[in-house]
């Protein structure tokens, strides 16, 4: 998949890029609770855990 691509899946459905990258997990559980409690934490975790893989 184009990095693009799940650069914007990071932004606008975080769980579902931690979900893809990482697994169902700590990681993903982490990432929803970041989510709800607010969007853009969970963007930024995302965010952080794709490109770390780099």
């Amino acid at each position: 998949m184009s990095t693009l691509i799940k650069i914007l899946i990071a932004f606008f459905l975080p769980p579902i890029s931690v979900l893809m990258t990482n697994g169902f997990g700590l990681q993903f559980l982490l990432n929803i609770l970041l989510c709800i409690l607010f969007v853009l934490p969970g963007s930024l975790h995302a965010l952080y855990l794709l490109l770390r893989d780099r």
